[in-house]
């Protein structure tokens, strides 16, 4: 029974040091988009960052499709919307809410901007972008 406490406690030690190393940057340095995340670069290469690699789902499972997509104005199109860091900044879009009150502020540039350089803007996987998409090439910008 000991030894399974003991291995029970080295668990959660290894997991919670996984979790932290995540937290606090210590993670890979880039993230890859999953299937229906949102990668934004229409500003992003031009300006020396990495693109924004925005999680819809993680979003979307806490609140409903019209807090952003009718109150904040976020259109039903990947580059559809003309969202750059002085808007978020001045409080549209993902600022609405990335203020340092609701959720983490903007200082944070490497938590939104950690995709791939070079990566266009899209969809991830979606439906769509698999249809549209000739065999073998990348998506439009």
């Amino acid at each position: 029974m000991a030894i399974e406490r003991k291995q029970w406690k080295s668990a959660i030690v290894i997991a919670a040091t996984a979790w932290m190393a995540v937290l606090f940057g210590f993670a890979p340095s880039e993230a890859t988009a999953e299937y229906g995340d949102v990668v934004m670069n229409e500003y992003s290469d031009e300006a020396g960052m990495r693109p924004v690699v925005f999680p819809h789902w993680f979003h979307r499972i806490r609140f409903r499709c019209k807090v952003c997509h009718a109150d904040l104005g976020f259109k039903f199109q990947a580059g559809g919307n003309d969202i750059n860091m002085l808007k978020i900044i001045d409080g549209e879009y993902c600022g609405a809410c990335h203020n340092g009150d609701v959720a983490w502020s903007v200082e944070n540039c490497d938590l939104c901007h950690s995709g791939k350089a070079g990566t266009p803007t899209q969809v991830h996987e979606s439906t769509l972008q698999k249809l549209i998409m000739p065999a073998g090439g990348a998506p439009k910008k």
